[in-house]
């Protein structure tokens, strides 16, 4: 054989191992692409992107037809080489072949072209889409022979090829999807996003008001001091309730108060026959769960009870919304009426104030998981009733009690995190 002929056969050889390399890259490159980007490019109207999807919806016939190209291509370079070296060496030119074709193939063939299909996959697996979907046609009857015979293989260990659709991301990956994301959308909306994954986690217990700070309409009460009550209201909504709140007779609109006012006849009866139908809320419910059923029963405003049927406190829409988008004001610390910040950085807190609304509007990170007030946190940490002044360290923020009424914690001064205590070293 002259020199001409094995120069033809190397320029072969190489071509070989350069369309061994694409079948190679091109199968990560499609296969590390990610299923809900290329959902939405596609969606989108994204030519390789949609020859893509199409491609990875029979991901069992993709695969035969890559893996067949590639072993084909793989045993003419093999069969090339071996003729090749052979020829050069005689029998010394096998194993030379074979030691030489192994390291090419597997530096040039597998290791760098998946490397490269890893780190850049859209720019390789939407090219390689527009040959992979006709060749697909063309060599359909032999690769759906080869998947018929794998498949059924795997049907005898209990794999069928048809389970092939993409897992739904669970929440903690959406988490880290969200958190990836931070330059490509502003925090606060990222703070938004944590917040809806977050609502399944917290109860209607942890935002709701205390009973004991439920301010309604108490039909018991002189008509003068009802009247004087719902013209200085800053609520839209009251509950309305005889002597005690778990004799709630329903919920009044400001909105009707005034209707009948200007018509003349704003007295007991008119104010009772205006009412809504209290709606309840049992202990227990998920913050997703109730935004829902707000909306599907269009109310803003509920009732929580507990399994006796005992009201517990009061939650309104605005509550919930305010989990997912923050307090409604500029500056949470400073129109708080619960945490009022001090000269010295302290805050003083009201001890009724709800553990997620110190953490949110302080951005502490106080236990959440037990006792829901910081009243109670307190207690729990300490397991008797304080006396003014003592001090105790909760999550490394000193919380000092400043005022007790009934038993409980009425005001306390809480301040950030101490760093850690450094011993000073003795010379």
């Amino acid at each position: 054989m002259d020199h001409s002929d094995l120069g033809l056969l190397g320029l072969l050889l190489l071509a070989l191992v350069m369309l061994s390399a694409f079948f190679s890259g091109s199968e990560t490159a499609l296969m590390s692409l990610n299923r809900y980007r290329l959902r939405h490019l596609a969606e989108s109207g994204h030519p390789g992107a949609m020859r893509a999807q199409k491609l990875l919806a029979k991901p069992d016939r993709l695969i035969g037809l890559i893996l067949l190209g590639n072993n084909f291509t793989n045993i003419v370079i093999t069969q090339l080489a071996t003729y090749i070296g052979y020829a050069l060496f005689n029998e010394a030119g096998v194993a030379i072949a074979t030691g030489v074709l192994t390291l090419a193939l597997l530096i040039f063939a597998e290791v760098a072209p998946k490397t490269l299909a890893v780190l850049h996959s859209e720019r390789i697996a939407f090219p390689a889409a527009f040959l992979y979907v006709p060749l697909l046609t063309l060599s359909y009857p032999l690769v759906w022979l080869v998947n018929l015979m794998a498949n059924s293989i795997l049907r005898l260990i209990g794999v069928s090829a048809d389970d092939a659709d993409a897992q739904p991301m669970s929440r903690e990956e959406l988490r880290s999807v969200v958190n990836q994301a931070s330059g490509l959308i502003p925090r606060r909306h990222q703070k938004m996003l944590l917040s809806l994954l977050d609502l399944d986690k917290a109860t209607v217990e942890d935002i709701m008001v205390p009973r004991n700070e439920v301010i309604g309409l108490d039909l018991d009460d002189d008509w003068d001091k009802i009247v004087d009550q719902l013209a200085h209201t800053p609520y839209t909504r009251l509950p309305v309730f005889r002597g005690d709140i778990d004799r709630v007779a329903g919920i009044i609109h400001i909105r009707r108060v005034f209707q009948l006012e200007q018509q003349g006849c704003l007295d007991r009866d008119h104010l009772l026959a205006n009412l809504r139908e209290p709606y309840f809320i049992p202990e227990g419910t998920t913050l997703n769960q109730q935004l829902l059923r707000f909306q599907t029963e269009q109310r803003r405003i509920g009732l929580v009870v507990d399994e006796y049927g005992d009201i517990q406190g009061l939650v309104t829409l605005e509550d919930l919304l305010e989990e997912v988008v923050g307090e409604f004001t500029t500056d949470p610390t400073a129109h708080s009426r619960d945490i009022l910040p001090q000269a010295d950085g302290s805050f003083i807190i009201d001890g009724a104030t709800h553990i997620r609304e110190i953490n949110r509007t302080l951005g502490w990170r106080l236990p959440t998981r037990g006792p829901r007030t910081l009243n109670g946190l307190i207690l729990e940490h300490l397991e008797m009733i304080p006396e003014p002044g003592t001090t105790v360290l909760i999550e490394g923020h000193p919380i000092e009690v400043v005022q007790l009424k009934n038993n409980a914690i009425r005001t306390a001064r809480a301040r950030p995190k101490l760093a850690r205590f450094r011993p000073r070293q003795e010379h």
